[in-house]
């Protein structure tokens, strides 16, 4: 008889792969959906996890608004004051015992304000330096920032340096110099040469210039590139093309430096001498005051609350565009 060698080997392969069938465990069939994935870390489960991230969370919040809330009062309790007391009589303000709300209301305290505190005249001052002096500061700081950021000019880097060390020097320092300097013009004469020398010392601000530069970094190179192909003029592209991309920064430097023309004091005290050439603040600190020469609080208080609500809506209503100015220009890109 003849074997069949590969009748043989086909026989072993088949007897193997039946023992290997015979041999090999039967699974069945989980259903999955009832399983919960448990993930090991820490010791924690990834339940536990979850809930230790929300109290985490939770306490981070909570911290969080309590800070605030402590900013906010920290805040507002002057302004809080400075109300109250503009409802008191001067005897209770002088009195040792400070109360937490006015005994008497003193309402007739921001009538007298109208009959004692010439607003027209200091108020007419205050807007005249505060728009000529913002309106300066506006053209400087444009053509300042244009420099710095799109010009290239020997020495740009080292100059804008310097320009910004002046920032370490408190404005105090320079009140001196520049009052002998405003006396040798002869600006302290009369009324125009007076709001000449609380104007045009404070046309150049270095703070607004950074703030500008950064923000005309941010507009495309490409631009200044496509406009000399163009044909156009630095002044062409600077009025059409950078100025109106830069618009918030331009709307939160002129609020700014409104608003901190509309308080000033030392300066506009230290070079107006005369009382009609006075701003609305120093003729706060001049007008109200007894007899004997002691301080009507109550009745500065009224007209502080006065001059201070048109500042208030001020920052209501353009807040945004505050915001929005700073954040811009506080990223280059």
């Amino acid at each position: 008889m003849k074997l069949d060698i590969h009748k043989l080997l086909h026989l072993k392969t088949r007897s193997e792969k039946n023992e290997a069938r015979r041999l090999r465990p039967e699974y069945k069939s989980i259903d999955t959906r009832s399983m919960t994935l448990v993930i090991k870390e820490g010791g924690l489960s990834a339940t536990q996890l979850e809930k230790l991230q929300k109290v985490m969370k939770a306490i981070s919040m909570i911290l969080i608004y309590a800070f605030l809330l402590v900013m906010a009062i920290i805040v507002l309790v002057p302004f809080y004051w400075m109300i109250i007391t503009s409802l008191k009589t001067n005897t209770e303000i002088r009195a040792s015992q400070q109360t937490f709300w006015p005994e008497i209301v003193m309402w007739s305290n921001y009538v007298d304000v109208f009959d004692r505190f010439d607003f027209a005249t200091y108020l007419t001052n205050t807007l005249i330096v505060g728009v000529i002096s913002t309106l300066g500061t506006l053209v400087t700081t444009i053509f300042a920032a244009f420099a710095f950021a799109r010009l290239q000019f020997k020495g740009k880097a080292t100059f804008f340096a310097l320009l910004l060390a002046t920032m370490m020097i408190p404005g105090e320092m320079m009140v001196i110099t520049n009052y002998i300097t405003v006396s040798n013009f002869g600006w302290l004469s009369n009324q125009l040469g007076v709001f000449t020398a609380m104007i045009v010392p404070f046309w150049v601000s270095v703070f607004y210039i950074y703030l500008l530069r950064q923000n005309f970094l941010q507009i495309p190179n490409e631009l200044y590139l496509a406009s000399k192909v163009d044909g156009k003029t630095d002044w062409s592209y600077l009025w059409n093309v950078m100025v109106p991309l830069s618009m918030p920064t331009l709307i939160s430097i002129f609020i700014l430096k409104l608003m901190g023309a509309w308080n000033s004091y030392v300066w506009p005290n230290l070079v107006a001498d005369k009382q009609e050439y006075r701003l609305i603040t120093n003729g706060l600190r001049s007008s109200f005051s007894t007899t004997a020469g002691e301080p009507e609080y109550g009745l500065q208080m009224a007209a502080t609350v006065l001059v201070t609500v048109p500042l208030l809506l001020l920052f209501i209503f353009f807040r945004k565009y505050i915001m929005k100015g700073v954040g811009r220009a506080g990223i280059k890109g």
